[in-house]
């Protein structure tokens, strides 16, 4: 849903602080803006282009909108999700330039697409059909050292960069960064059962790769 569309929402205290600064042209108050949001900014742009340094482009060129457009700024929705609003059309635009010109929920598939191979799980002449063959791991039983080992950080983030464009943007925004569903919903334009979809998707592509690493 479009952010003109939405009900207004008042911002927070510290958002309306932040926000009569900013239109002083306070410095700190924008350098205290890039480091909360800089982060999810270019996760959002990511989604819609195809490298990480065209995405970095278009959040530059977010910043210079956001700037010049802080005085129309209204408080229809959060300061954070106006921002990632204004990502995401600068994205979709650039996106376009580079021959990706669906939109993000396009992105997102319609079919069913099973989140695990349905090989794991008893076929309808079994006599608990549907039910797994064998239960995923419990990972709390596993060593820490085993969960947070370098290898197996750089494992998930390899998987997560090869995530499907809309689901690695998706749990991007919400497992890394902390972004409500609500907040995700409105920046990236897409239904809340898309959300759902998308994210649970992408996090069982990554538990896949993690169970496939631990269980080696």
């Amino acid at each position: 849903m479009p952010i003109q569309a939405q009900q207004r929402i008042p911002p927070a205290t510290d958002e309306i602080a932040l926000l009569a600064r900013l239109r002083e042209g306070d410095e700190r108050a924008f350098e205290t803006l890039v480091n909360r949001y800089y982060a999810t900014m270019l996760a959002v742009a990511r989604g819609y282009v195809r490298t990480h340094a065209v995405a970095e482009e278009v959040v530059q060129d977010a910043w210079v909108a956001v700037l010049k457009g802080l005085d129309r700024f209204e408080g229809r929705s959060s300061l954070k999700t106006w921002i990632m609003r204004i990502v995401a059309n600068i994205a979709m635009t650039r996106g376009v330039r580079e021959a990706r010109s669906m939109p993000f929920s396009s992105l997102a598939p319609e079919g069913e697409e099973p989140a695990v191979e349905m090989e794991r799980f008893r076929g309808p002449q079994d006599g608990f059909p549907g039910h797994w063959k064998a239960y995923p791991r419990n990972w709390r039983s596993l060593p820490e050292h085993a969960l947070l080992g370098r290898e197996t950080l750089e494992l998930l983030a390899r998987a997560l960069e090869n995530l499907p464009p809309a689901q690695r943007t998706v749990v991007t925004l919400r497992d890394i960064y902390g972004c409500s569903a609500e907040e995700v919903c409105t920046a990236l334009e897409v239904s809340p059962a898309n959300q759902r979809v998308l994210l649970h998707r992408g996090r069982s592509r990554l538990r896949a790769a993690l169970e496939q690493h631990v269980d080696d």
